[in-house]
């Protein structure tokens, strides 16, 4: 088969695609992906076919709030961004390449629903990967408004559409889905990047990371550095995209990095401190690990709330991050086995779900 993904040039919204992309690749099937300017390269760099599609979230967000003004809110904002700007731009871009193309299959991160819409015109089977929390049934509603006019027929859930590939294992499981008519479970698997583990602490150290959208919250990084380094643990943080440099001097308990393979560093980690994407979650949960959320933005704080609601892990927001309380919540986290026993049964979960080669002759006979 010819496959084709698409998603958002961002790390959050491509990794997830990655584990499905590299079994069809290994499968044998030819594999292009679509993405926005910024992240041909790094996507070339992979080893795939790519073609220039769709604008940046940081580039509609600018439109957006061009269009409604500094003190729009949210919902206007993002439902404008979401379900028309970044769609209308996929579709524009995408249209007159789907002919050279002639996909088999398209697989699509949920936000990218512009693609999703133009395979449903042009008749070809496509499936939504979920990489996060769905909207909320109230902005569902109004964002299947504005996203009608791009389906041929509107599906029950118009993010989702009508096939999704669901990464989240039942304890915590996104209702969303509960609409979709067709839903492929498949195993979160972690894209280990291809960096070199740097140097570890001793087994059982506090791993701190906002991920690769919020790396540059400089001042909430402190704050957890200083409050992790009163811990009797080492602390290793990894800062992506960010410069580790920014960050000045750290205690001597406490090593700064760049991108680092994170499967790979959650296998030796003891606690788990970050900022609530779906990808941490996802991956410290696989590896059985209590975690402390700092949610910033997004389906953070669902998350947060999830998670702190099943007693795997302890969220701070707003407020209440500061570097006492940070401290406190680590220290429990690290002192209570509650939490690292309720995390080790959602791993369980997790390592009973289909892995993605298993998923993806799934896909083959469905589109076949």
């Amino acid at each position: 088969m010819r496959i084709l993904f698409t998603c958002r040039p961002a790390y959050g919204h491509l990794f997830p695609l990655l584990p499905l992309a590299n079994a069809a690749r290994a499968a044998g099937h030819e594999v292009v992906f679509g993405t926005g300017e910024e992240f041909v390269p790094k996507v070339r760099e992979l080893g795939f076919e790519v073609h220039r599609v769709g604008i940046s979230i940081r580039d509609a967000e600018a439109e957006a709030q061009r269009r409604h003004g500094a003190d729009a809110g949210f919902l206007d904002v993002g439902i404008t961004m979401f379900a028309e700007l970044l769609p209308r731009a996929t579709i524009a871009d995408l249209r007159p390449l789907l002919p050279g193309l002639r996909p088999d299959l398209v697989v699509y991160e949920q936000s990218d629903v512009g693609t999703g819409a133009l395979a449903q015109q042009a008749g070809i089977p496509a499936v939504s990967q979920v990489i996060g929390r769905s909207v909320s049934p109230e902005v569902l509603s109004v964002a299947a408004e504005r996203l009608a006019p791009l389906w041929d027929t509107l599906p029950a859930d118009a993010m989702l559409g009508d096939a999704c590939v669901d990464v989240w294992p039942d304890s915590v499981r996104d209702p969303g889905t509960a609409a979709v008519p067709k839903v492929f479970r498949m195993r979160p698997t972690q894209y280990n990047a291809a960096v070199p583990l740097p140097p570890l602490p001793e087994d059982g150290f506090a791993y701190l990371t906002l991920g690769t959208v919020v790396f540059g919250a400089t001042q909430v990084l402190r704050g957890a550095i200083a409050a992790l380094s009163r811990l009797p643990v080492d602390v290793l943080v990894a800062v992506g995209p960010g410069d580790p440099a920014a960050l000045g001097p750290v205690p001597e308990n406490v090593r700064v990095a760049g991108f680092v393979p994170q499967a790979s560093v959650l296998e030796h980690a003891g606690l788990v401190v970050h900022h609530g994407g779906t990808g941490t979650v996802l991956g410290a949960l696989a590896a059985g690990l209590p975690q402390l959320i700092l949610p910033q933005g997004a389906d953070q704080f669902a998350n947060a709330d999830t998670l702190s609601a099943l007693g795997a892990a302890k969220a701070l927001a707003g407020d209440a991050v500061r570097i006492p309380a940070i401290e406190a919540a680590a220290r429990e986290l690290l002192d209570d086995p509650a939490a690292r026993q309720i995390a080790q049964g959602i791993a369980a979960e997790i390592a009973g779900l289909p892995a993605p080669e298993v998923v993806l002759g799934e896909l083959v006979s469905w589109a076949g």
